[in-house]
């Protein structure tokens, strides 16, 4: 048989025809989100809401009973030490033991400012041996930084001591008055009692603002130092148990520019019932975090503003890190598609742990690579994949 142009031109449309029907009949890539597997320090947090609050709060109460004045003061007004913030006229009533009171109060301040500067001195102590080491290279500057943060903790531990010391006085000074008042046989009658702020401050909470009748200890309002601030984090019990004081705190969405540096300061050891948002019961623990950035810095922040908080729990340097989304897994182990070569490859790895929407891998994977986010049913080893336009 002859062969002509015309067979040639036959067999090769038959041919073109066969290949587009095969490639016709070969399933189309799955699309998929794909992220670069990275290596670098991975940091695993406990992420929660706080609240700021003002570390030394003082409630100024009635010291007796009778009728409370119209306070003027509002919420934001400056006070200063011994300013009149309530005018009582009281009714006769035995002052003896609420002055012995005062006078125990006082001496326990008393106490408790003398503990206070004796840590302060030992702080200091530490701090200058640790310097000299440091500049003989013989301190570490984590050590450094340990005395430093000490040493400022125990300035404002005694300045808290201090505080309530002289509120001790106050105290005490106004029982003494209130009973020279009434005279030594208890006959007389004053007309008026100005309640005095033990502090100077600013008004955080006016607790009775009408004219009422009063008993001793009831509260009348709130005063503080606005600058002086910390913040409270409720945590879930389970995260409590991984929280060490002194832990780094990031403290984001403040308000202001930039994030602010804390540490913590306390992990109380007491938990608490509190309801959910979908109604669960949850055991909570109270976190103390102190604000290390400069008070410039924050200095628009005041009592009960909300924050987000990020406590470090965990830190591995040169650690393997891809995105949370995804890990998955299967039978025991946890497991990851790898985009190879336009395939789904499966690969088998050693989890670390997670953080929020990153987590940390051991072993399996090679920085540069390329994991599949939340693979589909679709998705399975040999499928055909390719990354989805961005």
């Amino acid at each position: 048989m002859r062969i002509t142009g015309r067979h040639i031109r036959i067999a090769g449309g038959l041919l073109a025809a066969a290949g587009i029907t095969a490639w016709l009949l070969i399933p189309a890539p799955v699309l998929v989100e794909t992220a670069a597997v990275t290596k670098g320090r991975f940091v695993a947090t406990v992420d929660e809401d706080g609240k700021t609050r003002v570390r030394e709060r003082y409630v100024v109460a009635a010291p007796l009973a009778g009728r409370l004045s119209r306070i003027r003061l509002k919420v934001g007004d400056q006070v200063g030490v011994d300013d009149a913030v309530a005018t009582i006229t009281p009714s006769p009533a035995p002052l003896m033991e609420m002055l012995g009171t005062a006078e125990a109060n006082l001496e326990r301040a008393k106490a408790i400012v003398e503990r206070a500067q004796a840590q302060r001195e030992q702080a200091k102590t530490d701090l200058m041996r640790t310097k000299t080491l440091a500049q003989q290279g013989a301190a570490t500057a984590q050590a450094l930084e340990r005395s430093e943060l000490a040493m400022r903790l125990a300035d404002r531990d005694l300045r808290a001591a201090e505080f309530q010391d002289h509120a001790a006085e106050h105290e005490i000074s106004q029982q003494r008055a209130l009973l020279a008042r009434y005279g030594s046989d208890g006959g007389g009658q004053p007309e008026s009692w100005n309640v005095a702020s033990p502090v100077a401050g600013v008004v955080l909470k006016v607790a009775q603002e009408s004219e009422t009748i009063v008993q001793p200890g009831a509260p009348l309002l709130d005063i503080g130092d606005a600058g002086d601030i910390e913040v409270v984090v409720d945590v879930l019990s389970t995260d409590a148990v991984e929280i060490r004081p002194e832990a780094e705190v990031v403290i984001d969405h403040w308000g202001g520019q930039g994030k602010l540096k804390g540490r913590v300061r306390r992990v109380e050891p007491a938990a608490f019932t509190k309801i959910s948002t979908l109604g669960v019961e949850e055991q909570r623990v109270n976190v103390l975090v102190d604000i290390l950035s400069p008070p410039e810095q924050w200095a628009r922040l005041g009592d009960a503003y909300q924050v987000d908080v990020q406590i470090s729990v965990f830190a591995r340097d040169d650690a393997t890190i891809i995105p949370a989304g995804a890990l998955f897994r299967r039978g025991e182990g946890w497991n990851v598609y790898v985009a190879k070569e336009g395939r789904a490859e499966l690969r088998q790895i050693e989890f670390v742990r997670r953080s929020g929407r990153v987590a940390a891998v051991a072993a399996g994977l090679t920085p540069g690579e390329d994991v599949i986010i939340y693979p589909s049913d679709r998705v399975a080893p040999g499928t055909r994949v390719a990354p989805r336009p961005r």
